[in-house]
């Protein structure tokens, strides 16, 4: 009898046993990329999406010990978090669970099983599963079901601060569910920001950015192609996009081309919306896009009917017909106000329109709008209603369609240099008559004047070719140099449309190259300055014969700088060869060189923190253009302060191009045998092995911006502590947190209250002069860090960060910074 006793004791506890860690192992956490019934994900186990692009766990994304339940890249090094579940209710330990139930509910326990967040679906499946998709998207979906578009719930319908490719930005019209995007609170706090972003579908449907619920900016209007405030977003080879519209959807999306590709649009805690792309070379994430870029991009910056023009200074203007509403706040740049109607409207007949063309369109939240109407019924409809302002098309395709219309004032326009729109504005029929008769009367001078201009022309012309043939005789100059048509020919090549100099007029505008105008001297020979006729002040550099710089340096300086145009490079006039002399003529800077005042401890008192950080301004935009903006490519090789020019309201200007390189526009660096630039300013790969791009010219940039923040030459630096180069001096104050060591002390009371501007520059300077040219950032990323608050990467220590060892009593004297031109052996 007590053998049976003992046998039934056994078998219940071996029953019970079995029950408990059956139990257990029913609970543990599947493989793979799924989540079953009952089945949990403890801290610390994660699941991976089938491509191994995506994984979701327990993570802590800043410097806090807070733990939420997040989705991030699963294949970068660099962990970047792409959702967070439980943003508003962290854990504060690690026994977090994530749980899904039976009903198909997902929930996130903490150390007392108490729920801290759920998924909240509200209806049942009957075998609910969790999966982790390899686009990023978390979804609850019944795993009998093959149709993967049936889910439950989905992370892509409750996005945070980013949208990942192929989830959508808007509404489900059917449902009322609305999808947005919402700014982090801090870089450590991913709790809901006081950023959204928003598909509005107040009228005409447009993007909009909010602060609380203000308005901070708007993208515009979908106008078929892009967003109305978009111009940059164009066809490009690596993600498409679109805008879908119709009785049951209205958002936003866009897909990569190149699966291989890691791109993500999200929001930073400041508000600016950005889209990023994974440098696999680099291992860092570049900006590709942004889409606030200045200040004309804050809302409403003109007032109504006015428009901002980033080209122009003062930025607002008010449109053609308007006026400014208060003329003594819009003459000190308090533009709010607005414009007002020189001529009001009475709704009377010959009330008409006038087009404005290349524009972001106004506001369209009180707008009414057909898809279906021509621009003609269009017009026709708005003339009827006396409260209509304004018309445009909804879309640009195809020679345009769709009616778009606004009541009352106009708001938030902006001018674009390209893929702008056309706006038809209602003027008063008044306003219209006397259009008309000043159009007529242009009319009526132009069949006067076109006449008397063609016999003038002709006569000019004639004398021209005399004149021409006279001195092509006299003149005199390097071989393949000649003047045909006015213009300036190498050998037969481009015409250059550049004056050629009388040798006889420069020698007197100069008092004979006399000492006592000489402005200094460089190492291709002196600069001159010089007057002409009518007092119009001029530089002359000559060329000496011993100089370094030969017929080849020559021709390219000519054949570089002729054809810019930009505010923030020298203007080449023209140039003389007569007599064996190679002469160019440059317009006059009454304040000479950058580094007659950075470097000059009696005149950098002169430049205060706001007037340097102008200078680097002018300098990143000057160097912009020339990386991008221009017919070529040019990449000037020799970027440093003495090559910097200042006009007389100090803005810079870069010249000396005899060292500068004209690239193929698909070209992105080259080697060369023949290292030309100055030492200090070189980046490593182009001084030790000859290669140079963009990114050499990034580095000298950097180099040049640390040494207007501080005031001395990068070779020249000298402190007690180290023997390092200012570059290293820099890196070590800014990674020890003292970065404010750094500035130059006769600004240090100037720069005070731009603190934060000053910390910012020294950390782009640093990005700019990182050791390897894929980790710094291009001139276009430059020039948008320094005009904005966008987030900065933490830079990487910079090339030649060696110590010199100096002898006792040795210092570097300023010829330490000398011209260097190196014969290397061709690879």
């Amino acid at each position: 009898m007590e053998d049976w006793s003992s046998s039934i004791a056994l078998i219940t506890f071996l029953f019970y046993s079995f029950t408990f860690f059956a139990s257990i192992d029913s609970t543990a956490a599947a493989a793979g990329d799924i989540l079953r019934a009952n089945q949990y994900l403890k801290d610390g186990s994660s699941i991976v999406s089938a491509g191994g692009h995506f994984e979701l766990g327990f993570c802590s994304p800043g410097r806090f010990a807070n733990r939420y339940l997040g989705i991030w890249y699963k294949k970068i090094p660099r962990q970047t978090i792409v959702w967070i579940a439980n943003r508003e209710t962290p854990l504060s330990t690690t026994s977090g669970l994530l749980k899904l139930n039976s009903n198909g509910n997902l929930v996130i326990l903490n150390a007392s099983d108490d729920v801290v967040w759920s998924s909240n679906s509200s209806t049942s499946l009957n075998d609910p599963v969790l999966q982790l998709l390899d686009s990023g998207n978390l979804v609850i979906r019944d795993g009998a079901d093959t149709d993967t578009e049936k889910y439950l719930w989905q992370s892509f319908d409750k996005p945070g601060n980013t949208q990942l490719p192929g989830a959508k930005l808007g509404w489900n019209l059917e449902t009322g569910l609305e999808r947005y995007i919402s700014s982090w609170k801090s870089d450590d706090d991913p709790s809901p920001g006081n950023y959204t972003l928003h598909a509005d579908r107040n009228g005409f449907p447009q993007i909009i950015l909010r602060k609380g619920s203000a308005i901070q900016a708007r993208a515009g209007p979908w106008n078929g192609v892009r967003f109305s405030g978009t111009p940059d977003l164009k066809p490009n080879p690596i993600f498409k996009f679109g805008f879908v519209f119709n009785d049951k959807e209205l958002y936003y999306h866009y897909e990569l081309l190149n699966d291989s590709v890691y791109s993500a649009m999200s929001m930073n805690p400041l508000g600016y919306n950005q889209r990023w792309m994974w440098n696999e070379k680099s291992q860092n994430w570049e900006l590709y896009f942004t889409r606030q870029l200045d200040l004309c991009d804050n809302y409403a910056l003109c007032g109504p009917y006015g428009s901002c023009n980033i080209n122009n200074s003062p930025l607002c203007r008010c449109l053609d017909g308007f006026e400014p509403k208060h003329k003594k706040e819009w003459n000190v740049a308090n533009w709010s106000g607005g414009c007002v109607r020189k001529v009001q409207l009475r709704c009377t007949n010959g009330e008409a329109f006038v087009m404005h063309p290349g524009l972001k369109l106004p506001d369209t939240q009180r707008s009414w709008f057909d898809r279906n109407m021509s621009l003609d019924e269009c017009k026709r409809a708005c003339l009827k209603n006396c409260s209509c302002t304004a018309y445009a098309n909804t879309d640009i395709r195809g020679g345009g369609s769709g009616c778009l219309l606004w009541f009352k004032e106009l708001l938030d326009i902006r001018e674009f240099n390209e893929n702008g729109q056309d706006l038809y504005i209602r003027r008063a029929s008044s306003e219209l008559a006397a259009l008309v008769s000043a159009k007529k009367e242009r009319s009526k001078l132009r069949y006067t004047i076109i006449p008397v201009l063609l016999i003038f022309t002709t006569i000019v012309g004639v004398c021209l070719v005399v004149l021409w043939k006279k001195k092509k005789q006299h003149t005199k100059g390097i071989t393949g140099l000649y003047l045909e048509n006015d213009g300036l020919n190498w050998d037969g090549g481009e015409d250059l449309e550049l004056p050629l100099f009388d040798l006889t007029t420069l020698a007197n505008a100069t008092n004979g190259f006399s000492i006592n105008s000489k402005l200094g001297e460089g190492g291709f020979g002196p600069v001159y300055k010089g007057t002409l006729g009518r007092g119009k002040e001029i530089a002359v550099k000559r060329l000496s014969k011993s100089s370094n710089q030969g017929l080849t340096e020559f021709k390219n300086e000519v054949s570089c700088i002729a054809q810019l145009q930009h505010r923030n490079l020298v203007k080449l006039l023209g140039c003389s060869v007569q007599e064996g002399e190679r002469l160019l003529v440059y317009e006059y800077m009454p304040n000479k060189s950058l580094d007659s005042y950075i470097f000059d401890k009696k005149q950098s008192y002169k430049l205060d923190w706001p007037m340097r950080h102008n200078i680097i301004n002018g300098i990143a935009r000057g160097l912009l253009y020339l990386h991008q903006d221009c017919r070529q490519r040019i990449i000037h090789r020799d970027l440093k302060a003495s090559n910097v020019l200042l006009d007389h309201e100090m803005n810079p200007k870069i010249s000396d191009f005899g060292t500068a390189r004209i690239c193929g526009e698909t070209e992105t660096e080259a080697y060369t045998t023949r290292v030309v630039g100055t030492y200090g300013y070189m980046s490593p790969e182009y001084a030790l092995d000859g290669l140079f791009s963009v990114k050499s010219d990034v580095y000298s940039f950097g180099v040049l911006l640390l040494e207007i923040v501080r005031g001395e030459r990068n070779q020249n630096f000298i402190h007690l502590d180290h023997d390092l180069n200012l570059l290293g001096h820099a890196w070590i104050t800014y990674t020890d947190g003292n970065a404010f060591e750094l500035v130059d002390k006769v600004i240090t009371h100037s720069s005070q209250k731009h603190q934060f501007e000053v910390f910012r520059a020294i950390q782009i300077g640093l990005l700019c002069v990182q050791q390897y040219p894929a980790d710094r950032p291009t001139m276009a990323t430059v020039v948008l860090m320094l005009t904005s608050k966008i987030p900065l990467a933490q830079p990487k220590q910079p090339g030649f960060f060696i110590e010199r060892k100096l002898h006792e009593g040795e210092s570097l004297s300023p010829s330490s910074n000398h011209l260097s031109v190196t014969t290397m052996v061709p690879r």
